[in-house]
């Protein structure tokens, strides 16, 4: 069977790797940052802005939505591409990860799972085939399969039937899914931070290599120490198909980013661009700098003087501090706008380094500079 969405490797750096992915609409080059799209939107950005800024794919959330607006309806308007005004890639979530964050307000069982709406209360039934449902109504080019996502550091005994659950819920999803020939479908490796989990998921997985366009580390960055997450990635990555994108879910710190791409990861997603730019912070060369310090008030100098995105070559640190001490929309915008063309050139910095054999070096000046802690 020809998948949809393939896989060209281009130049490896040890487990580093560049290359690109093939979809539907468009080639991505790898590594890759993808701006979240909660509600078929990147908050505070238009996607004009998204292009200007170098955005190649972006993700967006099933289970949003599917309450809302309700994925019939985006599939009476063309799809989620022509609903959002956006013809490159889109990447979509199985609604897995929000459903379990709902912790009291869903149950398990074998089946799926049942949930209760965060908007109001009305009672909803997840399985693998609804998950997939959805997706292939929003028609987005990358679609992934139900998981059950555990709690951050759960115990060996909670993590075995998990797992196995998870790996019949890809088997399940892989039999449903009837885009097979639009959108590719991506497995999600679980496991928590055990090495043996992490492999028995892949393995299991893999039965089904077939059906699947890429493979997902799913399970990581939701609260365990960072030097576990880094054990896991260097030992399961690399076990990952080769020829298939492999994708680090959740993750949107530099450093952590950076290691990722270091263990072969091609792609990554997070909220924190918008999510610390709301509240007045930005990432940096030197560390993350909290634009609402009084420190800025009268600094006429750019947000981040190493940086040639919009933001910084139009406005100072104390006009951003009088705007999010004023409350102003566009405090938000532009400390948003800053932080997604800071992660996206990081990974574009990343590839360069990777095509020209530098990357090892690329990375440890990088970390010397972040972890600095000085601002100029």
């Amino acid at each position: 069977m020809n998948l949809p969405v393939t896989y060209t490797l281009e130049k490896s750096c040890g487990k580093a790797r560049a290359g690109a992915i093939h979809t539907p609409h468009g080639d991505i080059r790898t590594p890759v940052f993808m701006p979240v799209g909660t509600q078929a939107t990147v908050k505070g950005m238009t996607p004009e802005e998204l292009c200007e800024i170098g955005t190649e794919i972006l993700l967006g959330n099933t289970y949003h939505l599917h309450l809302r607006p309700g994925d019939e309806l985006i599939a009476r308007r063309g799809g989620l591409h022509r609903f959002m005004h956006w013809d490159r890639p889109i990447l979509t979530d199985s609604g897995g990860f929000q459903v379990f964050s709902l912790g009291a307000l869903r149950k398990i069982e074998e089946e799926g799972v049942h949930f209760s709406s965060h908007l109001d209360g009305s009672r909803h039934f997840l399985t693998p085939e609804k998950s997939i449902s959805i997706q292939n109504n929003l028609g987005s080019d990358i679609i992934m399969a139900l998981d059950e996502c555990p709690p951050g550091l759960s115990d060996r005994e909670y993590l075995l039937p998990s797992i196995e659950r998870t790996s019949r819920w890809a088997a399940r999803c892989a039999a449903f899914h009837t885009k097979k020939d639009s959108q590719g479908l991506f497995a999600i490796v679980q496991g928590g931070i055990y090495e043996d989990f992490r492999e028995k998921s892949l393995g299991e997985l893999y039965a089904f290599d077939d059906d699947f366009s890429g493979y997902a580390i799913g399970g990581l960055a939701v609260g365990e120490p960072r030097e576990d997450m880094y054990r896991i990635l260097d030992k399961i990555v690399c076990l990952c198909p080769e020829k298939k994108p492999r994708y680090l879910m959740g993750v949107g710190e530099p450093l952590d980013m950076l290691e990722a791409v270091a263990s072969g990861i091609d792609m990554m997603d997070c909220v924190q661009p918008a999510r610390i730019g709301r509240h007045g912070a930005i990432f940096t060369k030197y560390g993350r700098l909290i634009l609402k310090n009084k420190a800025y008030a009268e600094d006429d100098g750019p947000p981040d003087p190493g940086c040639d995105c919009y933001v910084c070559r139009n406005y100072s640190r104390a006009y951003l501090r009088h705007l999010f001490k004023a409350g102003e929309i566009l405090a938000l915008r532009l400390a948003t706008w800053h932080n997604l063309y800071f992660l996206i050139k990081l990974m574009q910095k990343a590839r360069e380094a990777l095509l020209q054999g530098r990357f090892g070096e690329f990375y440890r000046t990088f970390a010397q500079d972040y972890t600095r802690g000085e601002q100029p």
